[in-house]
């Protein structure tokens, strides 16, 4: 798409009615690389690119929280090489861009277990996360070993030990407490989901927090998720009435 289709994308958005919070199910790199007959690497390479894109314009839309599934609990099942491959990628991609994006006022928050993470790895990360924690323009969240059944029974163990200690009654126990559990204790639920790659379908991603978030999905690969299509995405979702279960 051109500049002048973009700009007039871009005029369509209500300034006023953006989502709080944007999740993304990055999807569909190795089939991008199969498609083009290249390593399924050359796929998270690409789908890199368009995380440093979409973080910018999320930026400059005035979205306050973005939450991006990055690696699953799930994800260790595929091959070593690809693993370390994308182990590699967090690492480069935190020492490209960390000092912009600390310079653009943003937070890295993660969600997931970072202690199955490489050394390496889980050193940037905790790095990141450290020198951004005083950041107040956006959080950016990042998925990393994480799966929300996983989420939840990690919440769950630790609200019974706060019990078993006295720190918490269990009468008290409510969507509010449980929330004071989770990895997004402080951000609000998901406005808006969007998932490429043509799946229909949630991958454990947010199970608890996407109660009443929109979807929005789409046949694009991760790798070709441009500026146009989170403008889209967005002029659909305040196309939409969100009744909350209400009439």
């Amino acid at each position: 798409m051109g500049k002048n289709g973009l700009l007039e994308l871009k005029e369509k958005i209500d300034l006023d009615r953006i989502p709080k919070h944007i999740a993304i199910i990055m999807d569909g790199n190795g089939r991008w690389a199969k498609k083009r007959f290249l390593p399924r690497t050359a796929g998270h390479q690409e789908g890199m690119k368009r995380v440093i894109e979409i973080v910018e314009v999320a930026e400059k839309l005035d979205i306050k929280y973005l939450s991006l599934y990055a690696f699953s609990t799930e994800n260790w099942k595929r091959p070593k090489e690809e693993i370390e491959s994308l182990m590699k990628l967090l690492v480069q991609y935190i020492r490209n861009e960390l000092d912009r994006i600390h310079k653009n006022n943003v937070r890295i928050q993660t969600m997931g277990d970072l202690s199955k993470l490489p050394r390496l790895a889980r050193e940037e990360v905790e790095r990141a996360v450290e020198k951004t924690k005083n950041n107040s323009k956006m959080i950016l969240n990042i998925g990393l070993n994480y799966g929300g059944r996983d989420e939840i029974i990690r919440g769950i163990k630790n609200i019974l030990e706060d019990v078993k200690m006295g720190k918490l009654k269990e009468d008290h126990i409510d969507e509010k407490v449980l929330n004071n559990y989770l990895y997004t204790y402080n951000m609000p639920d998901p406005d808006l989901l969007i998932r490429p790659s043509g799946e229909l379908r949630l991958s454990n991603f947010m199970l608890y927090q996407i109660a009443y978030t929109e979807f929005w999905f789409s046949d694009i690969y991760w790798p070709d998720f441009k500026e146009e299509h989170l403008y889209k995405a967005i002029i659909d979702y305040q196309s939409r009435n969100r009744r909350f279960g209400g009439i």
